[in-house]
């Protein structure tokens, strides 16, 4: 999420935050008259937050929706054990403690006293028990259970080898819930902030097949709750008076709009239309930036493209390779995206500390370059081993976004130039992209991803040969083995070199071609405060507010 694990998300670099004035709260339960009626209407206004998720979420059902636009509206509907607090670290949330046995592999978590969902019925340990279990289900065919398998049990009864009955997660009681896992695993209380890890209403989910399609039937934990979807438009939500820290949240609602330009979004931004937008258009980007408009904060992920391997030419590793060393990252980032991201050297972006507090990273160094060179020399001997005298068509699919569109033509030029390759360009609707990449069905791709939990391990597991993040047909015996190794290695040195020896395979084979590390760009009013845009998590307006 964040995976973000198995992400396929329209560029960060577009994800707009949009205010504007919308409706009364409904939550305030009182009427005014006169002048302090119109007061109380100025007021209510301007605590309604109106943001632009780009396009129409995958689904609002907590284990299937698994990519930036889906995650960005559950964090803020639901809530989980753990909520990624101001500081970017968990902090109680459903949960108000938890234990850990000396030996790291059982967690018992205990829930606060009078908890709610927005229908006002109680959030029990048995919601957990049902959701997590639910998304280990293979008929729910999650693209997230791969998060819960440290859980005894867990993988066998995903992979279908197993029931649920043998996955160690058990409400005691209403209140408590025990989780034994196989191994230790020191990023379990961060990882259940992610939205996979939510509970869900069990009436309300086994009443409806889909429930979560529409704002009339989804119940809901979190800070707000929907209360309006017009799909492929704008999706609402209010201020969840049943939220057990409702006193805490400032604003009466937020509207999610799906403005998939950047343009479009500039310009609400800069006709007061908006209090905050992270869509900068790249024209605009060097003016912006020299007046000091933009607002910069780290972030977490990569932008990359996912080659097919069963499909010619990318069957061929070296035409890979050729491929990664053609592309130009720093004149990508400067001159084309213009956001002040950085260049791709390796896959696992930074800000991950070792355990000798180096950054996995810089430790990791630099596993890719720009090699125009090198690059023809590596096409010429995939050629070679390949036997053609020249190379099979091939087709660069994009998600639908002009900036996904610009990195698409960016990347067309350079292989042109770099590799004398004339790539054809296609654009698909993200859903149908998603969709094609897991079948296979695409040369060479655009996706990204996005942490779930801050680990190494979060990033490298995706490209295991049986997790369906992966959508490459990438196999390679060694790289899981060492990936399932570190997550049993109690060593953190030794588990941090098993990761980083992974990731040298991943670069080497190249399944992908890295492009840039992600950082958080946006424009914002000086009447907004208290967005928090976590590196490791999801955009959460929980603490935001307007003045």
């Amino acid at each position: 999420m964040k995976k973000v694990s198995a992400l396929l998300i329209s560029s960060v670099l577009v994800i707009g935050t949009m205010l504007a004035g919308c409706s009364k709260d409904p939550g305030s339960g009182t009427q005014a008259s006169g002048a302090s009626q119109t007061e109380a209407a100025k007021e209510t206004k301007s605590k309604v937050l109106l943001y632009n998720n780009l396009k129409e979420p995958t689904s609002l059902d907590p284990p299937k929706g698994f990519d930036q636009v889906s995650y960005d509206v559950v964090n803020n509907a639901f809530e989980g054990l753990t909520r990624l607090g101001k500081n970017q670290t968990p902090e109680p949330a459903m949960a108000k403690e938890w234990k850990i046995t000396p030996d790291g592999k059982k967690y018992t978590f205990t829930l606060r006293d009078g908890i709610k969902w927005s229908n006002g019925d109680p959030v029990k340990a048995a919601d957990f028990e049902y959701a997590w279990k639910r998304l280990l289900d293979p008929k729910t065919a999650s693209d997230a259970a791969f998060l819960a398998y440290p859980i005894e049990g867990a993988e066998a009864y995903n992979s279908g080898k197993g029931s649920a009955d043998n996955v160690k997660i058990k409400a005691l009681d209403d209140k408590t819930l025990e989780i034994t896992l196989t191994q230790p695993a020191s990023w379990l209380v961060g990882m259940v902030s992610s939205p996979a890890f939510f509970p869900v209403h069990k009436a309300t989910v086994e009443g409806n097949a889909k429930w979560a399609g529409e704002a009339a039937t989804i119940v809901s934990n979190g800070p707000f709750k929907i209360t309006e979807w017009k799909h492929d438009s704008e999706l609402t939500m209010v201020k969840n008076d049943q939220y057990w820290d409702a006193a805490n949240v400032k604003l009466s609602g937020v509207t999610f709009k799906m403005i998939n330009d950047t343009n479009t979004a500039y310009q609400l931004f800069t006709t007061g239309e908006l209090h905050t937008t992270g869509s900068i258009p790249a024209d605009m980007s060097d003016k912006l930036f020299a007046d000091n408009k933009v607002k910069v904060e780290d972030a977490a992920g990569t932008a990359f493209y996912r080659f097919n391997v069963k499909m010619a030419p990318f069957d061929n590793v070296n035409i890979r390779k050729a491929f990664v060393a053609a592309v130009d990252r720093q004149k990508l980032v400067d001159l084309v995206l213009k956001q002040k991201q950085k260049p791709a050297d390796g896959y696992v972006s930074p800000g991950l500390n070792d355990p000798a507090g180096g950054d996995f990273r810089k430790v990791g160094g630099s596993l890719i370059k720009f090699d125009a060179g090198e690059a023809k020399k590596l096409l010429e001997k995939g050629m070679q081993e390949a036997g053609y005298s020249k190379l099979p068509e091939v087709t660069l699919t994009y998600n639908t976004n002009d900036v996904s569109q610009r990195i698409a033509q960016t990347l067309q030029a350079m292989l042109k130039d770099n590799l004398g390759i004339d790539v054809k360009l296609a654009n698909k609707e993200g859903k149908v992209l998603t969709t094609e990449q897991k079948n296979l069905q695409l040369q060479l791709s655009r996706s990204s991803f996005l942490p779930d939990f801050a680990d190494p391990i979060n990033f490298l597991d995706g490209f295991q040969s049986t997790n369906p993040f992966s959508r490459t047909g990438w196999v390679n015996p060694t790289y899981d083995k060492l990936i399932k190794d570190a997550y049993v290695e109690t060593d953190e040195a030794k588990r941090f070199k098993m990761m980083h020896d992974a990731e040298k395979i991943l670069m080497d084979e190249a399944p992908v071609l890295p492009l840039y590390f992600y950082n958080s760009t946006y424009l914002q009013s000086d009447k907004l405060e208290g967005v928090v845009r976590h590196a490791f998590g999801f955009l959460d307006f929980k603490w935001a507010d307007l003045k």
